[in-house]
């Protein structure tokens, strides 16, 4: 898809997992379905640059799409006849009535099947729902490309050996395919707000997909508070983007951010799901309740409420229990209550795998033991974060932090 246009690979990005869910619900087999959309993508990335985009971008993958499961189908002798019945009694789904929304959740679902490892279902949905290709998942779990491409056709393959139909799962299934669900697109979004390589700070399509993707599954089940803590958390995040990106392209910290170039309606929903775990579970964090409004962000960081954030993170952890949502409230603790504190919740996190390996452990913990005077350990915390990081962007700004903090104790005040 590189020959596209940034604004064309956004659409496509987006097409892809809705034209492979309304196939797979007309026609059934998955991965004949995933195999031939993604041949229709190449023909598109292919035809379009030159071409011209056509007029229902959607009805041409879907078209050309159907011809190459046709294709497919025909191939297999032993239901040659039955399956290309189907095909020329079936037209081409109406893209205009198909409820995409119902299909990219049902193929969620799919994507979490319990025949599949948790590893296989989260590369599985990044790959079919999410759009990521196969080399950006494969920096995402830290393996070779190869290895994750054998293990996204294994995945498929026993998607197709269980069985597996284009329904949501029974309800005794739900809640567990669910939790997988929102990692995945967790992950989707991580992998948006802070690319896991290259030298782009982010990626806004991602982002926005996760975003999208996990108000579909809020519809669906809106009374559920962790997916409600998610989509506050993924909002509240992205709301900074326009702010902690600089005109040649550097990470600005937050502490630096003009809070105006903030998005306030994204804070203002994203506040508004915190509140209303709070209005459902009155008490459940001490001294919420005092904090049940929009935060404040004046245009300097000494103007933050960072009581209130502090409140407003404590519920976003019980309502949705993630590492990277501790972190945040460690930062936020450090400045209510002092580093220390901050420091002393960031090492609860030391055990956990899915954080104290990565770059953004490091970082945060670096920047409270600067904020606690102790520079020898942050210099050597912010190196260990520039080394793991694959952001170039965001090593970059770790090691300019090593470079001031390395001057600073150099100086004449370095024993203070």
């Amino acid at each position: 898809m590189t020959t596209t246009e940034p604004h064309d690979w956004q659409v496509v990005r987006r097409l892809g997992p809705e034209v492979l869910g309304t196939l797979v619900r007309r026609y059934g087999h998955f991965v004949l379905c995933e195999d031939a959309v993604q041949e229709a993508l190449l023909a598109a990335a292919r035809q379009w640059p030159a071409e011209g985009w056509p007029a229902s971008p959607t009805a041409w993958l879907l078209t050309v799409a159907s011809r190459r499961l046709t294709d497919a189908l025909r191939g297999d002798e032993a239901r040659r006849r039955r399956e290309e019945a189907e095909a020329a009694m079936t037209p081409v789904p109406d893209v205009e009535a198909g409820p995409s929304g119902d299909d990219t959740l049902t193929l969620l679902f799919l994507c979490c099947h319990p025949a599949l490892s948790p590893a296989s279902q989260l590369a599985l949905t990044l790959r079919a729902v999410g759009g990521l290709t196969t080399a950006e998942i494969a920096r995402a779990f830290l393996v070779p490309e190869a290895t994750m491409a054998q293990r996204i056709s294994r995945a498929k393959q026993r998607i197709k050996s269980a069985g597996a139909t284009f329904r949501l799962p029974p309800e005794a299934e739900f809640d567990d395919r669910l939790r997988v669900v929102l990692h995945v697109l967790y992950l989707i979004f991580n992998d948006g707000y802070t690319a896991t390589s290259g030298t782009n700070l982010a990626r806004d399509e991602l982002t926005a997909e996760a975003i999208r993707l996990t108000r579909i599954v809020l519809r669906l089940v809106p009374d559920d508070g962790e997916v409600a803590g998610l989509l506050a958390l993924v909002l509240l995040t992205d709301a900074r983007r326009s702010a902690r990106i600089g005109p040649d392209g550097s990470l600005v910290p937050l502490d630096e951010q003009d809070r105006r170039r903030w998005d306030a309606g994204a804070i203002a929903e994203g506040v508004a799901l915190v509140s209303g775990a709070l209005t459902r579970k009155p008490g459940s964090v001490p001294g919420a309740g005092r904090h049940r409004g929009r935060p404040r962000r004046g245009p300097r960081a000494g103007d933050t409420d960072w009581p209130q954030i502090l409140a407003l993170y404590g519920v976003l952890e019980r309502v949705a229990p993630n590492p990277m949502a501790t972190l945040n409230r460690a930062v936020a603790l450090a400045m209510v209550h002092g580093p220390r504190a901050g420091l002393d919740l960031v090492d609860t996190l030391s055990a956990d795998d899915r954080v104290a390996a990565s770059h953004h452990f490091d970082s945060v913990r670096a920047h409270l033991l600067e904020l606690a005077g102790d520079h020898a350990a942050a210099v050597a915390a912010y190196q260990l974060a520039a080394r793991r990081t694959r952001s170039l962007p965001e090593r970059q700004h770790l090691l300019r932090r090593v470079s001031r903090l390395s001057l600073a104790r150099q100086g004449p005040n370095a024993s203070t």
